[in-house]
């Protein structure tokens, strides 16, 4: 289970950062940034964890208490023409240094998951597995996550047939299946798997 241990050794205002939505064929890549209240309530540790081995209503219920816990909450988001642009990975930077500026003050240090530091306008230090080992960082695992399938959601009311109310934009068969019957929006991510292969289908059959 996650623990206080890392920002507690750092000291000052500590930010956890993770992302959601690097894999999927469609939707932005979103970002939080998440600093945890000096004492976090035993009840709010307990609903912490890395988002993936969550559930749906677990991760909720944890979205909703860290919400009424005092923490501080920086969301940020790259979309679908910036991520073809600058690539997945910068893309996915381009968020994280969009939430930690959601921040009235900048943190003292911020706590990154994944090997790869962004450029965020304060100190930054990596934590491979963070969401894992540092419950600021799966904290903001969960609001990422939560924040993202909220947005996959809404866009599925708008364009229906793709199954993003459940999928939320990730390669399922009925997602690869929808691509081919009816083809992209300009949701999708052209140079992402199914996607670009249908492209390349497309060309080559015409």
């Amino acid at each position: 289970m996650p623990s206080l241990d890392m920002e507690l050794a750092a000291g000052g205002r500590v930010a956890g950062v993770d992302e959601a939505g690097r894999g999927p064929l469609a939707g932005p890549v979103v970002a939080a940034a998440v600093i945890l209240p000096a004492a976090v309530a035993s009840d709010l540790a307990d609903r912490l964890d890395d988002s993936k081995k969550l559930t749906a209503a677990q991760r909720q219920a944890a979205f909703d208490a860290l919400l009424v816990s005092g923490a501080e909450i920086g969301i940020g988001a790259a979309s679908v023409g910036e991520i073809l642009r600058l690539n997945i990975l910068h893309a996915s930077m381009l968020a994280m240094k969009r939430a930690i500026s959601r921040f009235a003050v900048v943190p003292d240090l911020a706590l990154v998951d994944g090997n790869y530091p962004p450029k965020l306008g304060c100190p930054v230090r990596c934590v491979v597995g963070g969401d894992g080992l540092c419950l600021s960082i799966a904290a903001a695992s969960i609001v990422a996550k939560v924040t993202r399938d909220r947005a996959m959601t809404r866009l599925a009311s708008r364009f229906p047939g793709y199954g993003w109310e459940a999928n939320v934009g990730y390669a399922t068969t009925e997602h690869r299946a929808a691509l081919v019957r009816l083809g992209t929006t300009r949701h999708h991510r052209e140079t992402f798997g199914a996607v670009a292969q249908l492209r390349l289908d497309l060309t080559t059959s015409g």
